[in-house]
């Protein structure tokens, strides 16, 4: 599977430029099943995640082009089944997108269960909810199988503002009958980059950006040609990085318009970003101060649904705060599994209380050394690459195939900062 050798205490300089959005990838190239005309996607990241998900077209017969290191041209007018191979299915919890997709497509789809990183229970209900409310029948059995003779439109409440549960209703209801109205809907910027693309494609869909979102639904959806845009929690991880590296950083071409969320929290850490252009300029050379709350309260960072703190980015938040003077609360509210993985940058010498599976509390700053250490999923995977840069001395992290599922080439990037990053066949 592969493993880095870090060696870390060292200060990176340079410009990095974040891939394209990988949670925007995956729902584009779901899409692109719809129709049966060819689809163009540009700035398409080349990672683990969405050449799995790739493969997974392919088995249902469409053609899939690469045209250049980030451009991929989807032609599904091939495709003839209704189900997904199980073994690519358990690989990826994305696979789950295409549910909306091929039920239109052939008014019937089965799906094993999803695969995808273990954080804690992600529930399926929503999807579920919103396919019957547009007239689905739904059963569960070893997976779950959808019917719809004609999916209608409808005025549904979203019981949780679910990001992948938003995508599959806008999937399903772009060629539904009539208006559907979907409120408590999920606004990410990869759920606004999926709406854009499908109008393009000749959906009506109002309402891109906020939580209530309006789909007149059309007869047919045809070709189209998009720039998936930059990841924004790329860029939180860079911010997280410059910080615990001690380095100054710019983060060219920038998602600016979605990032002021990910700015506000790691301004309550004392890590100062300037724009400059479409660039953002990271100071993380000096000394960063936690900001206390008013009347010298313990300041917290917590995540949210859209426009709050990314979820993704609290594993980063949580690592570059061990290297900022004060005490911070880190309070994970949607995953209940994703804090575990602390106890690693405890064993490097970090300075975190976990208080329950949801919150910790680090004190900084603290000498993080080199250590054996183990990626257990994406996000958390590069805390610990992060970890290991601002560290003294080797770390050896194995399982990297979780960190290359969502950071294309990661390894190269960084090094082209000044990162000492060495990639072995080791497990």
């Amino acid at each position: 599977m592969g493993t880095f050798v870090v060696e870390g205490g060292h200060r990176l300089d340079g410009r990095i430029r974040p891939a394209g959005n990988k949670n925007a990838a995956l729902p584009c190239l779901a899409a692109t099943v719809l129709t049966s005309d060819p689809v163009h996607l540009a700035n398409i990241p080349r990672i683990r995640d969405v050449e799995t998900f790739l493969d997974i077209i392919r088995s249902l017969g469409a053609e899939v082009t690469w045209q250049g290191d980030n451009e991929v041209t989807v032609d599904a007018a091939g495709i003839r089944r209704d189900s997904i191979d199980g073994d690519l299915a358990k690989l990826i919890r994305a696979s789950v997108l295409l549910a909306g997709p091929l039920l239109t497509r052939f008014g019937q789809v089965h799906l094993p269960p999803p695969g995808g990183d273990i954080i804690g229970r992600r529930r399926m209900d929503t999807h579920f909810l919103a396919f019957e409310a547009l007239g689905a029948e739904v059963s569960l059995n070893e997976g779950f199988t959808i019917e719809a003779v004609q999916l209608k439109g409808t005025d549904f409440f979203l019981d949780e503002p679910s990001v992948t549960g938003t995508e599959n209703a806008i999937m399903a209801a772009v060629r539904a009958r009539g208006l559907t109205r979907l409120r408590n809907a999920a606004a990410e910027p990869h759920v606004q980059d999926l709406c854009h693309l499908l109008n393009t494609m000749g959906a009506r869909i109002k309402g891109i950006g906020t939580h209530i979102l309006e789909i007149e639904g059309v007869k047919e959806l045809s070709g189209a040609t998009f720039g998936i845009g930059s990841d924004h929690i790329e860029t939180g991880s860079f911010i997280g990085l410059a910080a615990v590296t001690g380095s100054d950083l710019v983060i060219e071409g920038a998602p600016l318009e979605h990032l002021d969320s990910t700015l506000m929290g790691f301004g309550r850490l004392g890590i100062d970003c300037r724009v400059d252009g479409t660039d953002l300029v990271v100071t993380g050379s000096g000394e960063h101060h936690i900001k206390k709350d008013a009347f010298g309260q313990v300041p917290k960072i917590d995540d949210g649904p859209w426009p709050a703190f990314p979820a993704d980015l609290t594993s980063i938040a949580l690592v570059a705060a061990t290297q900022c003077h004060g005490t911070v609360l880190i309070h994970e509210k949607m995953f209940e599994s994703r804090m575990y993985f602390t106890d690693k940058l405890v064993a490097m010498g970090a300075s975190i209380i976990l208080c329950d599976p949801h919150r910790a509390v680090v004190v900084g700053p603290t000498s993080l050394q080199g250590s054996v250490l183990e990626s257990p999923d994406i996000r958390a995977g590069m805390a610990l690459l992060i970890a290991a840069l601002g560290a003294e001395g080797s770390s050896t992290i194995r399982n990297i195939r979780q960190i290359e599922r969502g950071y294309e080439a990661i390894d190269a990037r960084l090094s082209a900062l000044g990162a000492r990053i060495y990639r072995t066949d080791l497990t």
